[in-house]
């Protein structure tokens, strides 16, 4: 079982706190998905979130200004 590494999902500047919103809404879209279609889940939802984002089937995509206003 491969397990990508945050450099293998991350592009320069990307912050990790953002993979890591990104992949939990991802995750939670997932389980909800299976859910609704009473798929009886044999992975977990977030570790199928991280491989989607990996294999680029999903991209993080952040605002310029992330960070800058912070009060």
């Amino acid at each position: 079982m491969h397990r990508p590494a945050i450099s293998e999902i991350l592009k320069k500047n990307e912050s990790y706190y953002s993979l890591v919103v990104a992949v939990a809404k991802r995750a939670r879209d997932i389980a909800v998905e299976a859910e609704i279609n009473g798929i009886l889940m044999t992975e977990k939802p977030v570790k199928i979130a991280v491989d989607e984002f990996a294999k680029g089937k999903y991209k993080l995509i952040e605002q310029a200004d992330i960070g800058l206003n912070i009060e």
